[in-house]
């Protein structure tokens, strides 16, 4: 009978506020997420899809880790995957502070490699910043804020 690997996948959840968001305001609890699974952690940034060994961003280590459970998908697999996302949907130049972000990467990435989705209150927080009277006023400075914690775009683009 064949065994079939199977490997983690992890979502790393870091505050960007580092906990001044709390004391702040809701429209700064800002949470950037990226997937660690075959030995390195997986984000969206403005430059496209980005990588590098879990927990080495200039954001440190994570202020949260869920475990997503484990995937089949081997790592030749899973680098075709993001080099057509990067090709498609995640290329330089198509990060949305709002509607498509690290989270919104994240979010696809966990469902392809585990079939579940991140947890909503991560998914959700942007359309719950913008139903409010003031995250409609502070969108177009929010979405002058780009968010780059480092690592090496997996596509060669700059």
């Amino acid at each position: 009978m064949d065994q079939t690997d199977s490997y983690p996948v992890k979502l790393y959840v870091y505050d960007l506020s580092k906990g001044m968001a709390r004391q702040i305001s809701p429209i700064m609890l800002g949470k950037h997420t990226a997937i660690v699974v075959h030995g390195k952690e997986y984000f969206f940034v403005m430059e496209g899809i980005n990588s590098c060994t879990p927990g080495g961003t200039h954001l440190g280590q994570p202020d949260s880790i869920v475990d997503l459970g484990t995937t089949e998908v081997s790592a030749e697999i899973f680098s075709e995957y993001l080099n057509s996302l990067a090709a498609s949907t995640y290329g330089s130049g198509t990060y949305k502070l709002f509607e498509h972000n690290c989270n919104a990467f994240s979010d696809d990435v966990a469902q392809f490699l585990t079939g579940q989705k991140i947890p909503s209150y991560i998914t959700d927080l942007p359309s719950e910043v913008l139903s409010t009277p003031f995250g409609q006023t502070l969108r177009p400075l929010l979405e002058s804020i780009a968010i780059n914690p480092g690592g090496n775009n997996i596509t060669g683009q700059r």
